[in-house]
């Protein structure tokens, strides 16, 4: 077997609005939408998909309390990324900084709750 890519799946109670909040961010751009419940949105070359529920995923409290994350997207240039973050008027949640393994690091919230990670890989990994 030959995998060529993965496709992570958030889940949101609101699709217009999450298609909204991904396609104001730069270089974010809606790949498909199917019917009133599902959608692609396109990261670069990448793309992860949006699910309408009922409910919010349960997922974004414990991420929230334990520091965990939804998607973690990586940039080249994570300074010039925060500031066209910022541009799109979305908040930082944690402004650029540098963690322990090397990595240069933001966060934020995407309009459900879902923790979006932006870094640049530390010069070993490039």
């Amino acid at each position: 077997m030959q995998i060529s890519n993965v496709v992570a799946q958030l889940r949101t109670t609101d699709l217009a609005a999450s298609i909204r909040f991904y396609t104001a961010l730069p270089g974010f751009t809606l790949a498909f939408q199917h019917d009133d419940f599902y959608a692609g949105i396109r990261a670069g070359p990448q793309m992860f998909h949006l699910k309408l529920v009922d409910t919010q995923d349960p997922s974004i409290e414990v991420g929230a309390r334990d520091e965990h994350l939804h998607l973690y997207f990586v940039t080249t240039d994570v300074m010039a990324a925060a500031e066209e973050v910022r541009a799109a008027g979305v908040r930082l949640e944690k402004e650029v900084h540098t963690t322990a393994w090397g990595t240069r690091e933001f966060v934020v919230n995407d309009d459900q709750g879902h923790t979006l990670y932006f870094g640049e890989p530390n010069q070993g990994e490039r």
